[in-house]
């Protein structure tokens, strides 16, 4: 029989106490910060995902409705998932009654495997990735965070969020069924307090990450949420955004990637040496900038190379 990691990782965890060389004793403790009337942002880490800080990169908002608090992207792992639903209870005084997911990456979805799947919700291209990549995503995280996973079950979210009004426990929200960073990318802005909630669509003064991007689709949404009217942007990643800028500087940086990759490859550049190309001085505030830029070369070179590149049967005499 075959043991999978997961199986391997449960059977050490049921040895007895003195079995085992030492316990795990990292814990989530995420804060909760009030931005507007009955919303709170959970900030995550400025930070690559990493065993240090748990995977718990990405921002969370929690939302007080009369039926219950709506968690917004429920984190990396079941104890993620756990620690955001005991702190929604702390500072709303209602459990989490609606969950929403943004997109597939791991950061946002997995802490979903905390909850009830019927409370679970996202687009359907969201849950459609989730069928395709989910289990892959998975055991990159159990690589990655190991005990910090424990438990943590794939939750496939129901895919029945559609653009347009909604209503949850006398709160009204409108949604943004979108793509670009992901192939489903949800957005919410919460009519009550003007705070609209970009996922990772937007990142403000962390570097954007582009595993699943499509560019072009992301300039589109880009444009579709700079011309929705809001008062404060809560981004997937980076501090709240107050003054209107973030929106701008994630294009900026879109922008900035494709054209400086295009050069790249068109100038006979390898990997890596487009991997050490020098970030403008504009983005010197952007967390994470180089880590996110090396990314960025490794998932659009191939595909630019065979884009702009000419093929040998091309060029023989």
């Amino acid at each position: 029989m075959m043991l999978t990691r997961r199986a391997m990782l449960g059977a050490a965890l049921a040895l007895p106490v003195a079995a085992r060389a030492e316990q795990f004793a990292g814990r989530y403790e995420p804060r909760a910060e009030p931005i507007a009337d009955g919303l709170w942002m959970v900030r995550g880490a400025d930070a690559p995902i990493e065993f240090g800080n748990g995977g718990a990169i990405a921002n969370s908002a929690l939302i007080a409705t009369e039926a219950g608090t709506v968690l917004f992207d429920p984190g990396v792992s079941l104890t993620h998932g756990q620690a955001l639903a005991a702190l929604a209870l702390q500072v709303t005084g209602i459990p989490v009654a609606r969950v929403y997911v943004s997109h597939l990456h791991p950061d946002h979805a997995f802490g979903a495997a905390a909850f009830d799947p019927w409370i679970v919700h996202a687009l359907p291209a969201t849950r459609k990735e989730l069928e395709r990549d989910g289990e892959g995503l998975s055991d990159a995280m159990y690589d990655l965070l190991a005990d910090w996973m424990k438990g943590t079950n794939l939750v496939l979210p129901l895919g029945d969020v559609a653009a347009g009004d909604a209503t949850f426990g006398g709160r009204d929200f409108r949604m943004f069924a979108l793509s670009g960073h992901s192939g489903g990318d949800l957005a919410l802005l919460d009519r009550r307090t003007g705070t609209l909630i970009a996922g990772d669509l937007v990142f403000h003064d962390r570097a954007p990450s582009t595993p699943h991007a499509d560019l072009p689709s992301w300039r589109a949404a880009l444009d579709v949420l700079e011309a929705t009217p809001h008062k404060l942007l809560l981004p997937g990643h980076g501090p709240l955004d107050t003054d209107h800028t973030a929106i701008t500087q994630t294009r900026d940086w879109l922008d900035w990637i494709d054209a400086t990759l295009r050069k790249a490859v068109a100038g006979g550049l390898s990997m890596a040496e487009a991997g050490d190309i020098a970030i403008p001085g504009r983005f010197a505030r952007l967390k994470a900038a180089r880590y996110e830029w090396q990314r960025s070369v490794s998932h659009f070179y191939p595909g630019l190379e065979e884009e702009l590149l000419p093929r040998l049967q091309e060029i023989r005499p």
